[in-house]
Order: structure tokens, then C-alpha cells, then sequence
């Protein structure tokens, strides 16, 4: 098999909606399921901060992750979030023979696709839970996003990150109020610290990734697609730690089962895409990249986002330094547009045919413009 390639099986049989279709999903009974969802709000966070004293057997009580609660996470976030434009590229398109569309999140607030998964967890949690305060590890953008909304609402923030996070991304979340902890040399470190003060001072914590409430608010843009796109026959995700994509593939999969999912992911340190060739969640030494937003682990304890990309994932791919620089450059003179690495992936992996389009639309999710300006014009050079 192509190391750059993983295809996968992908059984999915629970539609949203099998009897009445995508317009008649959005009730889904949101009135009699509110008060489950609030309990496991609720279960979730009593495992959340005491880790330490969870009884392994537990493991079996974590329900998956529903169409019902990205419709929740829908109504809950519309205020807080840009419904972001889908965007026609006719150079795209003619260069691989069919139509192609950008999903531009990095158009929304914090220039990243993050705001919509941290808006949906903390404004999940109780008003005794946001007194507290809350905190997680970052990359740069999801601690950005959790910097953000925790201003808005005066909530007490700690955001925990590596030596590897670059001041375009940790200025940001300063600049917002937040208390910024640097520790160690990657994100496992920092989720490693991120753990301790959740133990130490009750914190709440906004994981990046693995959590439910997360999931669900990415996976709102799979609803957008679906109504934007009816038609939709492809989408490309980044693949990192797997919220994005585990959302937007269950929103995607459960209405337009036949729409394929492809995840795109750096050469250098794809610990989603060795997990999935393993069967297993693995780590893997991080390494310099241009998409850092898509460095770190996925958790070796991991709950919800291996099993949910392995099941609605069609195939990944990896994309070289060069491809993903490639991805950059034409982004700024094709659409003007400035993106960072992770967002360049999957354009990446169009232009170098490691993707190929069919008839049918495809869909590129670009997923975020926070990038130093220093970075972006080497990238705009190397890429020419």
C-alpha cells in the first residue's frame, strides 16, 4: 500500500432521517431529547474533572456522538458564529475537470474553524461551571477560539501550549485575556499540564477534539454543506485530531451516504493517519511543519474521533512541505486570500492529483488563516 494512502472501509447504515430526508431532520424530537443531552452534559463533566479516580468499566457507559446534537449545537451557536460562504473556484475546477467549492472558515471570527466546537461546549456548561473557569491545550487555534468566547461571556480562561506554537498564534490569545501556560516541546506535553490544572483548581476543560459538545459544533458545517451543496459528492478535510472531520463526516454520511470523505494530513507527524494504518491510536514525535495546526496526538485513551474518522473516513491522504506550500501560494493569487498550512492541505492534494475529482462537486474545507506573515511569503516563494 502507498504510505501517502489509506483507504478504509466504510459501513455506515443509520441515516439521519431514513424515512422523511434532510428537511424534515432539524426537529429530531429536540424538545424530548433536551433533558437527556443536558444529563450527559452533566456525566460528562463529572469524568472530565476527576480523571484520575474514572473506574475503567466506565468506558462502556460513553454514548457516541449524534446527528441530534449538531442540530442542537446549530441553534445554540448561530449567534456566535459566521455561516461562512462556500466559494466556486473556476481555476480549481478546470484544473481538475470538475466543479470544486471552498468552505471558507477562515472567514469566521478567530480565522479558524475552532470558534464553532469551543462556542458549542462552553456554552453548554452551567453558569457554576463557566464561574470556575475553564482550560485547554492548544495548537494555537481551538486556544484562540476558547480565549474568545471565554472574553465574551467574562469567563476565567487558562490556555496551555508547547515551545512549538509560533507568536502568531499565542499573541492572539493573550491579547484576549486569557492566562497562557507554556510547557514542553509539543501538545501532549501541554495537554499534560492542561490535565494538572483541571485536577488542581477545577477547571473545566474544552478539549480540542475528543469531546462530544466539540465534535458536534464542527459537525455544523456538514449541515451548511448539505444545504449549500444538495448535490455534494466529495468533501476534504485537514485530519489531526479528528473533531473536524468526525463532524463534518456524520453530518456529511448520515444524509449523503455515497458522498466520499477524504482526510488530508502533513507528511511529517500524522499520528490520525499511522493510528488508522495501525488499528490502534499511536504517538509520534512532532516535527516542523507549515501546517502546525494539525500537529499532535490524537490520545492514546482516545473515545470518540478514532472510531469516528475510521468509520466515515473513505480514505486519507498525506501531502508533502512542498504540496502544502504549493496549496498557500495559490490560494494568495488565485482568490487573494491568505491561508495557513493546515487550510493548504487539501488544495495540496487536488493540485497534485493525490486527489483526483469526479462529476460530482467537491468540497475543500478551508479550515484557517492564522499564519506569520514571515511564513506565508516563504511558503508564497516556494510554492511559485
Amino acid at each position: 500500500m502507498n504510505p501517502h494512502t489509506c483507504l478504509l472501509r466504510n459501513p455506515p447504515k443509520d441515516l439521519a432521517c431514513p424515512r422523511y430526508g434532510l428537511s424534515h431532520i432539524r426537529p429530531y424530537r429536540i424538545n424530548r431529547v433536551q433533558r437527556r443531552i443536558n444529563c450527559k452534559t452533566e456525566r460528562e463533566h463529572r469524568r472530565e474533572v476527576s480523571p484520575l479516580k474514572e473506574h475503567p468499566e466506565k468506558k462502556a457507559d460513553r454514548q457516541p456522538v449524534e446527528i441530534g446534537s449538531i442540530w442542537e449545537a446549530k441553534e445554540r451557536i448561530a449567534s456566535h458564529i459566521l455561516q461562512t460562504p462556500l466559494l466556486l473556484s473556476p481555476a480549481l475546477s478546470e484544473h481538475t475537470g470538475g466543479p470544486v467549492y471552498l468552505k471558507l472558515e477562515n472567514l469566521q471570527p478567530t480565522g479558524a474553524f475552532k470558534i464553532r466546537g469551543a462556542a458549542n461546549k462552553i456554552l453548554s456548561l452551567s453558569p457554576e461551571r463557566q464561574k470556575r473557569g475553564v482550560t485547554t491545550f492548544s495548537t494555537g487555534n481551538h486556544g484562540l477560539a476558547v480565549s474568545y468566547m471565554a472574553r465574551r461571556f467574562g469567563i476565567p480562561a487558562v490556555v496551555c501550549v508547547s515551545r512549538r506554537v509560533p507568536p502568531e498564534k499565542t499573541d492572539p490569545i493573550r491579547r484576549m485575556g486569557a492566562k497562557l501556560v507554556v510547557h514542553g516541546n509539543g501538545q501532549d506535553d501541554a495537554e499534560s499540564q492542561c490535565h494538572r490544572l483541571e485536577w488542581e483548581e477545577g477547571l473545566t476543560l474544552i478539549r480540542p477534539f475528543d469531546d462530544p459538545e466539540v465534535i458536534a459544533g464542527q459537525g455544523t458545517i456538514g449541515l451548511e454543506l448539505l444545504e449549500q451543496v444538495p448535490d455534494l459528492g466529495t468533501v476534504i478535510v485537514p485530519l489531526s485530531g479528528g473533531g473536524l472531520f468526525s463532524g463534518i463526516g456524520l453530518a456529511v454520511k448520515s444524509n449523503r451516504p455515497d458522498a466520499r470523505m477524504i482526510g488530508v494530513s502533513m507528511e511529517h507527524s500524522a499520528v490520525m493517519h499511522q493510528s488508522l494504518l495501525q488499528g490502534k491510536p499511536v504517538t509520534l514525535q512532532e516535527q516542523d511543519t507549515l501546517a502546525d495546526s494539525l500537529l499532535g496526538g490524537i490520545g492514546l485513551e482516545n473515545r470518540y474521533t478514532f472510531s469516528m474518522v475510521r468509520r466515515w473516513a473513505d480514505e486519507t491522504r498525506l501531502v508533502s512541505e512542498k504540496e502544502i506550500a504549493e496549496g498557500m501560494s495559490w490560494m494568495f493569487h488565485q482568490h487573494k486570500m491568505v491561508v495557513e498550512g493546515a487550510a493548504a492541505t487539501g488544495l495540496g492534494a487536488l493540485l497534485s492529483g493525490r486527489v483526483r475529482s469526479g462529476s460530482q462537486p467537491v468540497v475543500v474545507t478551508i479550515s484557517g488563516c492564522n499564519v506569520d506573515p514571515s511564513v506565508l511569503l516563504k511558503a508564497i516563494d516556494a510554492g511559485a
